[in-house]
């Protein structure tokens, strides 16, 4: 697994994803709802989570932090993807009894000054469907800009879908 920090803020702490959080991943990634904007459709069965998760929980792809209220059960996670050097795309999920509380806002906003300070990032990258108005919304409130609109880019189990192209640059960030 990566080395990873446990990061906290003023509700939330962010540890290293487990092997172990499979259960209680599964509350996003078997409800039809939640898993809407995913690029796939929700998991029918426990174990089929737990391989997502054990991937996800290996560092070897993504550096993936579990977000939790005490550092206890996941309620969903955010996930770092390297790409050049000084780049990343984030993603992230929370289970939908947790949704309109302000804690993916608040658990991203630790993540990127983690990523612009501690790892050297200078660009963090995100990719989201157009009709996802409550992540639209959030990383835009977050300082994101909008830099590109792919045309169906994406073959989900909604269909085929298009993408828009998220960017926040570590002197935006700064200069907040």
């Amino acid at each position: 697994m990566a080395d990873l920090p446990t990061l906290t803020t003023g509700r939330l702490v962010l540890r290293a994803l487990a092997r172990s959080d499979a259960e209680a991943m599964h509350h996003f990634f078997s409800d039809e709802e939640a898993m809407t904007w995913w690029s796939d459709g929700p998991h029918k069965t426990l174990q089929e989570t737990a391989d997502y998760v054990k991937v996800n929980a290996s560092g070897e792809r993504y550096l993936t932090w579990a977000i939790t209220e005490d550092g206890g059960e996941a309620l969903g996670w955010i996930a770092v993807i390297p790409g050049r050097d000084g780049v990343a795309e984030i993603g992230y999920n929370l289970r939908r009894s947790h949704w309109r509380r302000g804690l993916v806002g608040e658990a991203l906003s630790e993540i990127i000054r983690h990523c612009f300070e501690e790892r050297g990032l200078r660009r963090l990258t995100a990719d989201t469907d157009p009709d996802n108005a409550g992540s639209n919304a959030l990383l835009e409130k977050l300082g994101f800009q909008r830099e590109g609109y792919l045309r169906e880019e994406w073959t989900t189990h909604i269909g085929i879908r298009d993408s828009i192209i998220w960017a926040l640059l570590k002197r935006e960030w700064e200069a907040r």
